[in-house]
């Protein structure tokens, strides 16, 4: 009988903090820019110079240890991690190994099996590196130090994870949390999350773990599920072989999908650890705590819970809008102005959806204001645009974010309600369809659809569809 495998994995997690400047200095922290551009001689490792702590990174990791259950450690320090590598120019990383902010915390998650909590280790505050670029052209490596010394949370899980759905259902509630939070935009592609995965497997009821790799370079959740699966197999091939896994790190290559050995697995004592000397330690205050306990945002669990006594919308419409807190945030605010729930909704599921797929967007990039979003609805409302009109003014509100009453007023696209006109133009349609018309005495009730087509367009898709109806069947 073949043997039955069992996958163990394991994340750790980096995310890059919305801080405005660097962690130990005050540069910018925007992503682009000229490459060294956003330096400094604290940053780029200058001799003699001086790291000074950025409060609002210790405040964002507290946000998050509160968020994900984790104690928060009231005393706590910076220690410096010592290698040599041409994108680190103080030759060491500050990091936290002794005494990290955050310890012992877990989120829950949706498994087809039911719900599961994994566990989270802990969470340390650590300086990003710089960036190799390999010049295939001139065969030499530059190094960008723009992204040195941004700062970054580390979320180190227990390896409670057994398969990639659980590991995406695990980062995907990573992210709603941070983003909820403001601590970071966590956009996989820019870098400002990145997840390392640890993976052993392990025959289906041993109880010791098997060896485990660790794999990097994955910048997107379809890239982490599919070295998920490469991995799994091929340390399921080396045990079927009766080969032996070696503990190392290796780098997936998404295009081949295939990974490769980096380097030997080192383990702490490879870095020499040792306390920071420059940095002075953290006291974290009951207070403090506190007060960031009393900031925390509604996170998107709650959110959906009120959703869905508040609203009176769908399930499955209050778990798209909650997805993302920007769309919940548009959600919210354009309720608050027109009262209309339903309506906002049904905008949003549908053509703000839509539009985003034909633009290939990401919620965040959503630039328009629910003021006009409202507008728009109340236009609509009042009978003073109709649905088709609507749909066209909503397209330039998307791109432009136009204001809906001027746009409609200049470019002549209010409904006409006039009865008069509309009875008028009526009258000429039944005149020029006489087919139709027999067509619709004789019990076709598709023909009064075709007529008030033929209306529509006499009237340029002004006329207000109802009242079409009504004078219709009224002449008929």
């Amino acid at each position: 009988m073949a043997k039955q495998y069992e996958t163990v994995i394991g994340l750790e997690v980096h995310v890059e903090l919305a801080t405005k400047t660097k962690i130990f200095c005050s540069c910018s922290t925007e992503f682009g820019g000229a490459p060294n551009s956003h330096t400094c001689p604290v940053c780029t490792g200058m001799p003699g110079s001086l790291p000074v702590l950025n409060k609002q990174v210790v405040e964002y990791a507290i946000a998050v240890g509160l968020a994900t259950n984790c104690s928060i450690t009231q005393y706590c320090k910076f220690d410096r991690k010592n290698y040599f590598y041409p994108d680190n120019p103080q030759n060491y990383q500050i990091s936290q190994l002794y005494l990290p902010i955050c310890r012992n915390g877990g989120v829950e998650i949706d498994t087809p099996a039911g719900k599961k909590t994994i566990g989270i280790h802990e969470i340390h505050m650590e300086e990003d590196a710089g960036k190799l670029i390999h010049d295939e052209w001139e065969d030499c490596s530059l190094v960008d130090f723009n992204r040195s010394g941004v700062p970054l949370i580390e979320i180190v899980s227990e390896p409670d994870m057994r398969s990639a759905e659980e590991v995406i259902a695990y980062l995907d509630k990573l992210r709603l949390i941070i983003q909820y939070l403001g601590a970071s935009d966590c956009k996989l592609n820019e870098g400002s999350m990145r997840a390392d995965v640890n993976l052993s497997v392990r025959e289906v009821g041993a109880k010791e773990f098997g060896t485990r790799t660790e794999m990097k370079n994955l910048n997107s959740f379809k890239a982490i599920a599919r070295a998920i699966e490469g991995e799994r197999a091929r340390q399921i091939e080396l045990l079927e072989e009766g080969k032996e896994v070696v503990q190392e790190t290796r780098r997936w290559d998404d295009n081949k999908e295939y990974s490769y050995a980096m380097r030997s697995k080192e383990d702490a004592q490879d870095y020499r650890y040792f306390p920071d000397p420059d940095l002075v330690p953290i006291m974290i205050s009951d207070e403090w705590i506190e007060r960031i306990k009393a900031a925390q945002p509604e996170l998107r669990t709650e959110k959906l819970e009120r959703y869905k006594k508040e609203f009176d919308i769908p399930d499955y419409d209050a778990e798209i809008l909650t997805s993302s807190k920007t769309m919940a945030d548009l959600f919210e605010a354009t309720t608050e102005l027109c009262k209309k729930p339903k309506k906002v909704s049904n905008w949003l599921m549908v053509e703000t959806l839509r539009l985003m797929k034909e633009n290939d967007m990401e919620a965040e990039d959503l630039s328009f204001s629910p003021e006009n979003l409202a507008k728009l609805i109340e236009l609509v409302d009042a009978g003073t645009i109709n649905s088709s009109v609507a749909k066209e003014v909503f397209e330039v509100i998307f791109k432009e974010d136009i204001d809906p009453d001027k746009y409609v007023e200049e470019k002549g696209l209010k409904a006409v309600n006039d009865e008069g006109a509309l009875r008028a133009t009526i009258e000429e349609v039944i005149a020029n369809n006489p087919q139709s018309v027999e067509d619709y005495h004789n019990g076709k009730e598709k023909a009064i659809g075709f007529l008030v087509g033929q209306t529509m367009k006499a009237m340029q898709g002004k006329a207000n569809p109802g009242m079409v109806n009504k004078i219709l069947k009224e002449l008929l």
